[in-house]
């Protein structure tokens, strides 16, 4: 963004949601419950694929800007306990969806997953083989940490089918990491990376972050530019999302050294500048893939999609969140389990056949069609409302109010809209979020203070 541009700051400032699912978290609730979650789970069709989500909440240090529901967990006794847990909730979810499920996408998140000892992740994961249809082309991914990954965790990774590992990186300057507390030496990042290939995981996701306190668009140029001599096969640049209301540990940056917004906005456009020059394709919001990657001919075939975990090549109408914190995503509405590893595991002990859902929202058919079209342009930058509205019986000038909110933002050159489509242009990408959020009926001035900078 030019100095010409800067206006567009003060007009599309604020918090936003990030659209990883519509309705957000914000609107989910203890209206919604386990016996909602038992019926989604119960009426999905015996033919009908899924992909799956565990959740390990322990990582082996804390990150200072890291919103995600994760603690330190020395004792691995008390985590191969919680492995046991989610081999339970599994056997239970299987209960209501028959044995034999096709899976399509399979993967562990967190916090750290690999935290887990090995022979606890090989129990689940054997079990997971047993009592689910893996598709042979399905992609199987775990997060991973490079300053913490045992020596003998790639092996194990490639033994158990694991085909995709994400590593964080965030940023490669020292300063940077100080004021984080995340240090990870280059070293670190690159034998992590060639362990894992050298064992037969073979694709890759980096992650890297702006807006982080101390960071330069030079700085954060550099870090790209040398993730990108890796070679990895997606990189996802998030933007750093400052919410201590909803993590105290956040309390501990030195708030002082943040950037502001017109530097965000430099930092990005330094990364995407160079990732591009670099080779790499730019997918959606904040992702960048190699030509190669199954990401790439997704968006190229209109087959991306998005949902908790960002974007994915996943197609699969159903996703089952398993773990403390986890969210599932059915075609009946969304649920997401107790946040805390103590109350995911005091729920899954109140009694042997119920499920550890504290809160989620019913879909409505109206949910439907918003969800459709935030998602396409999310993942597109584009969306046909005529063919929406053909799609799901609704008159052809159901969204004029939703078409007359964006004309700002075509008159800023944010968005093109000929006829009844939208089209999000180069220079609106970054603003891809204020599109979406001219269709999500639930968004108030009030409501959007619980978001992150739409920045």
């Amino acid at each position: 963004m030019n100095a010409a541009d800067s206006s567009l700051l003060s007009r599309y400032g604020g918090n936003l949601p990030r659209y990883t699912s519509y309705p957000t978290a914000a609107q989910f609730s203890d209206a919604v419950g386990p016996d909602d979650s038992r019926a989604w789970l119960s009426s999905l069709p015996a033919d009908q694929p899924v992909s799956l989500y565990l959740h390990v909440p322990f990582c082996d240090t804390l990150c200072r800007f890291c919103g995600c529901n994760t603690a330190v967990l020395r004792n691995a006794d008390a985590r191969a306990a919680y492995a046991a847990l989610l081999h339970e909730e599994l056997r239970r979810i299987i209960t209501l969806i028959g044995p034999g499920r096709r899976v399509t996408h399979l993967q562990w998140g967190g916090g750290t997953p690999t935290t887990l000892p090995a022979s606890a992740m090989r129990r689940v994961m054997q079990a997971i083989r047993r009592d689910f249809d893996i598709a042979p082309d399905a992609e199987i991914s775990i997060e991973v940490d490079p300053r913490h990954l045992p020596p003998d965790y790639p092996a194990l990774l490639h033994e158990l089918g694991f085909n995709r590992a994400s590593m964080g990186v965030q940023d490669l300057d020292s300063d940077v990491q100080d004021a984080c507390g995340r240090i990870q030496s280059w070293e670190q990042t690159s034998d992590c990376l060639t362990a894992l290939r050298d064992a037969g995981v073979n694709s890759i996701n980096i992650d890297l972050i702006y807006g982080l306190p101390r960071q330069d668009t030079a700085g954060v140029a550099r870090t790209a530019r040398a993730v990108a001599s890796l070679h990895p096969d997606r990189l996802a640049v998030f933007g750093y999302a400052h919410v201590p209301w909803k993590q105290k540990r956040q309390n501990l940056m030195p708030v002082g050294d943040l950037p502001g917004p017109q530097a965000r906005i430099a930092q990005r456009a330094a990364i995407d500048a160079t990732l591009r020059n670099e080779g790499f394709l730019p997918v959606g919001l904040d992702h960048y893939v190699s030509p190669h990657d199954s990401m790439a001919r997704a968006m190229v075939s209109g087959t991306l999609h998005r949902n908790f975990q960002g974007y994915t090549t996943d197609t699969a109408p159903a996703l089952i969140g398993v773990g403390a914190s986890a969210i599932s995503s059915l075609p009946g509405g969304m649920t997401q389990n107790a946040v805390s590893s103590a109350a995911y595991a005091r729920l899954m002990g109140n009694s042997p056949d119920s499920l550890p859902v504290v809160r989620g929202v019913k879909l409505d058919a109206d949910d439907h069609v918003c969800a459709a079209i935030i998602e396409q342009v999310m993942c597109d930058l584009r969306v046909d409302l005529a063919e929406v509205c053909a799609q799901y019986h609704l008159p052809a000038s159901h969204f004029d109010p939703e078409l007359a909110h964006l004309a700002p933002m075509v008159a800023d050159g944010l968005v093109r809209i000929i006829g009844r489509q939208i089209q999000v242009t180069e220079k609106g990408r970054q603003f891809v979020r204020h599109v979406a959020a001219a269709f999500d009926r639930y968004l108030t001035a009030d409501s959007a203070t619980r978001h992150a900078s739409a920045l």
